[in-house]
């Protein structure tokens, strides 16, 4: 049976969001089970750290590209402005 830790985990900047979070939930859920060895488990941090920032970066993006739409009275669009412009 291959050793799992021998795998190369990808590179999360090539990762979907959708595709980081999955792999970001794996490494918690090896990590929560407690049956990890040390240096493993600090191998698996450090993945889960760039993984966390690869999410928070692509969520950062995704919310720079939503617009708050403005209507008038009549519910006719006037216009858009950045995600979280007042």
């Amino acid at each position: 049976m291959a050793d799992d830790s021998s795998i190369a985990p990808p590179d999360p900047a090539t990762l979907s969001f959708e595709d980081a979070l999955r792999a970001l939930e794996t490494i918690v859920r090896r990590l929560e089970s407690g049956d990890v060895p040390l240096d493993e488990s600090i191998s698996l941090y450090a993945q889960g750290e760039e993984l966390r920032k690869r999410c928070t970066e692509r969520l950062a993006a995704a919310e720079a590209r939503i617009a708050k739409l403005t209507i008038d009275a009549n519910g006719a669009v006037t216009g858009a402005q950045p995600f979280g412009a007042e």
